[in-house]
């Protein structure tokens, strides 16, 4: 069937998740952090989504702001940096994520031709209210569907159930992207189509289910509709 529906993930998806350290870095007096932002930048991505993946495992779901927090602590730690003002200044950061710089005229495009487009995120509610309304993508998102209806965190099939329930569509008209490979071949072995947004050129997840498309940016998402 065609695809009448484009589901994004959030995180590292739409938004940049490494600009809040970036950004951090570039700010007067911030010299210990700029000696060390990209490593901070990869622990707090990587912490954040092993624990989502280890409290869904072990059923102690938490809101995602908890996880994004606890996920920096152990990335400060580990760089050396203890620094509460820095802490909070990062934290606030993460509200304001910019989008990738091809994302409003990827979504216009979208928009054009008729497709519906929304987020799809272990986000919470205030947490992707945020980050549209930041990066200026109201105008484009009909949707922030978040796991806090289902208390469980994404690649939960539970999770990936919001889009049918929101929508009324059939899964094989959803084309869902991700930039998390883990992701986007949960999507796949749910039965979307899906794209991964494999920006750092990594090795396909050696999972139960595969991307049916890799990208290395969302430049060519209408394309595929």
């Amino acid at each position: 069937m065609p695809i009448t529906t484009c589901i994004f993930d959030a995180y590292g998806t739409l938004f940049d998740v490494n600009a809040a350290a970036r950004l951090a870095a570039d700010e007067p007096g911030q010299d210990a952090l700029a000696a060390v932002w990209p490593q901070l930048a990869r622990d707090w991505r990587l912490k954040q989504l092993q624990y989502t993946w280890l409290r869904a495992v072990a059923n102690q779901h938490c809101d995602f702001w908890q996880v994004t927090q606890d996920g920096l602590d152990w990335a400060m730690e580990a760089a050396g940096l203890d620094d509460p003002i820095l802490r909070e200044r990062l934290l606030a950061l993460y509200w304001e994520l910019p989008a990738y710089a091809e994302v409003p005229d990827m979504l216009a495009e979208l928009n054009s031709r008729g497709i519906q487009t929304g987020i799809l995120s272990n986000g919470s509610s205030d947490m992707l209210s945020g980050a549209v309304d930041s990066a200026g993508l109201g105008e484009f998102i009909t949707a922030n569907l978040t796991v806090e209806s289902v208390g469980v965190f994404k690649p939960h099939a539970k999770v990936y159930d919001l889009v049918e329930a929101h929508y009324g569509c059939a899964r094989d008209e959803v084309l869902f992207v991700s930039s998390n490979g883990w992701d986007a071949a949960g999507a796949a072995g749910y039965g979307f189509q899906t794209a991964w947004v494999n920006r750092a050129g990594e090795p396909i997840d050696r999972l139960y289910a595969k991307p049916h498309h890799v990208l290395s940016d969302l430049t060519t998402i209408p394309d595929l509709t």
